[in-house]
């Protein structure tokens, strides 16, 4: 498998890079996602509608005001919120049932 640059819904994200580990033809999506940050990329605030599942296999990224490090594992409820930065770059883990909905920080 090959990195790709992200691309959502026509937006190039900047510095990161996925690789789909699990591609289901049902939804037309992947859930369960590589993603590669490189220094001082991020996400924007979204959320979760079905939840999400990360775990850091490398570096170190700041969610929730909180910098989670290599081995750290974060589930987000359904509905949960937040954005991804990384100061360091990153390799992450990520199982999302659901596609994510972009949103402005003030919702």
């Amino acid at each position: 498998m090959n990195w790709e640059p992200l691309v959502e819904a026509g937006i190039h994200y900047e510095g990161i890079s996925v690789k789909s580990l699990h591609f289901d033809k049902a939804t037309n999506r992947s859930k369960a996602i590589l993603l590669k940050f490189e220094k001082g990329a991020s996400y924007p605030y979204h959320t979760h509608p079905a939840g999400e599942e990360i775990l850091v296999l490398e570096g170190s990224c700041e969610i929730y005001h909180e910098t989670l490090f290599q081995g750290d594992y974060l589930y987000t409820p359904p509905t949960g919120k937040h954005s991804v930065t990384t100061k360091t770059g990153c390799v992450l883990f990520l199982s999302v049932p659901e596609e994510v909905i972009l949103i402005q920080e003030n919702e």
